[in-house]
């Protein structure tokens, strides 16, 4: 049920004041009972000078304004209110009991009167104008203040953007100079290093016949760390670039690339017979030097670790899904503890020794961060001795051409896949 607004509670941080002037306290006193009833600020003042000096430093919703006054009158005081900026469009109205109501009554308006009303007044009838002119102030402060408001955000906001340009242009100017860095640094390490192993191996070369089998042991474990660190130092230059490189996405052939690095490990151990699945028609949008990087790690890694398993498998393909596609490369080689697997995408970790498994552990996180670069995110199941599957994403729908849609077989045999991995997983957490 509505409240009236003669029995409304308005809280005193929303009441608004309406000025009334007039020079006999007695009608003063009338007015202020005829207006209490609408719950504002009544201001009364005695005189036209001191409603003026009232209005120097507040406002008013609206002004009651008496013509028959002493040395102000109601007109000349309403003449001085316009002139003020501030005060320019206060709404005034007047009250009269003067016999020239008409004549009067065309002067007050032309001074800019909102209403001419002669005493005595019906108390209902001045109420009912005043509210309109008390919620007009109110909506005229509401929108006051959603203005402040706007231009203290569109301040922040400016602020905020030149805060974020300042801190791209310090960002660039970092990456430059980590860059510049990186070369130096890569530079002054392989040139000692590159010395040590040429040394190493001339000294093997010229005086093999004079070292004993321990010198000779000690000189092949120089020439190897040797190699180690220049590799080592690669591979964390190459992980500073992929953080810095300027991504350049387009349409790929992932599964057209994943064939041709699989063919280069083929030429570079033919001797190995290793079963490769690759998916036709799988196609993303990214960055081709990027994607060709962690496809590069993820299928070395899945050649690396089956180099002892029998009958060696490595699988490229891609999960079904309705809402984001998931690729995968999947082997049967080594595997590894699931206990284990927050750190594979940590630099310089491994979960094997160099001994079995040669590498540096910069791999997966440069692979990591190129598919964090992507928008994507990549993850791992496994279990030792029964191989690894890499899953990852890259944050754009996937594009299969349209003869190469998974059949029901095929998405069957992923399910399948899906269900005995989590299987594998249950079993290596339960035992």
């Amino acid at each position: 049920m509505a409240v009236p607004i003669e029995q409304a509670v308005v809280p005193p941080s929303e009441r608004v004041n309406i000025l009334l002037v007039d020079d006999q306290p007695p009608n003063l006193v009338a007015l202020e009972a005829m207006l209490e009833q609408l719950d504002q600020n009544l201001v009364p003042a005695r005189s036209g000078l001191e409603a003026l000096k009232w209005l120097l430093t507040n406002d008013a919703a609206v002004i009651l304004l008496d013509v028959a006054m002493p040395d102000m009158d109601g007109f000349e005081t309403a003449a001085l209110i316009r002139e003020r900026e501030r005060s320019r469009h206060t709404p005034i109205i007047f009250l009269t009991a003067a016999a020239q109501y008409q004549t009067e009554a065309v002067r007050g308006y032309a001074l800019g009167a909102v209403d001419y009303l002669l005493k005595p007044v019906v108390p209902e009838f001045v109420r009912s104008k005043v509210s309109v002119f008390v919620e007009l102030a109110k909506q005229r402060s509401l929108l006051a203040q959603q203005a402040d408001l706007l231009r203290e955000k569109e301040q922040a906001a400016r602020r905020l953007a030149e805060m974020r340009a300042a801190l791209v242009r310090d960002l660039e100017f970092k990456n430059r100079e980590l860059e510049s860095f990186s070369y130096a640094i890569s530079h002054d390490l392989r040139a000692p290093i590159r010395r040590i192993e040429s040394f190493a191996k001339a000294l093997g070369e010229t005086q093999a016949s004079v070292l004993d089998q321990r010198g000779g042991k000690y000189l092949g474990r120089i020439q190897e760390s040797a190699t180690q660190m220049l590799q080592l130092i690669d591979d964390v230059l190459h992980l500073s670039r992929v953080t810095i490189a300027e991504l350049r996405c387009r349409d790929l052939d992932l599964s057209a690339m994943a064939q041709a690095i699989l063919d280069r490990l083929r030429q570079d151990e033919p001797d190995r017979q290793v079963e490769v699945r690759v998916r036709p028609g799988l196609n993303v949008t990214a960055d081709p030097a990027l994607l060709r990087v962690a496809l590069e790690n993820l299928l070395s890694n899945a050649w690396k670790f089956t180099s002892r398993t029998a009958a060696p498998v490595i699988e490229i393909g891609l999960m079904p899904s309705p809402d984001q596609s998931t690729y995968f490369v999947r082997d049967n080689g080594a595997g590894f503890e699931m206990a284990q697997a927050d750190k594979l995408f940590r630099p310089f970790q491994r979960l094997h020794l160099a001994s079995e498994y040669p590498g540096t552990g910069i791999g997966l996180a440069t692979v990591r961060r190129i598919i964090h670069r992507h928008g994507g995110s990549i993850w791992a199941q496994s279990m030792p001795g029964h191989g690894a599957c890499f899953y990852f994403t890259l944050n754009q729908p996937a594009v299969t051409d349209g003869a190469e849609a998974p059949s029901e077989e095929e998405q069957e045999l992923g399910a399948a896949n899906g269900r005995a991995w989590s299987a594998a997983m249950n079993e290596v957490t339960t035992t």
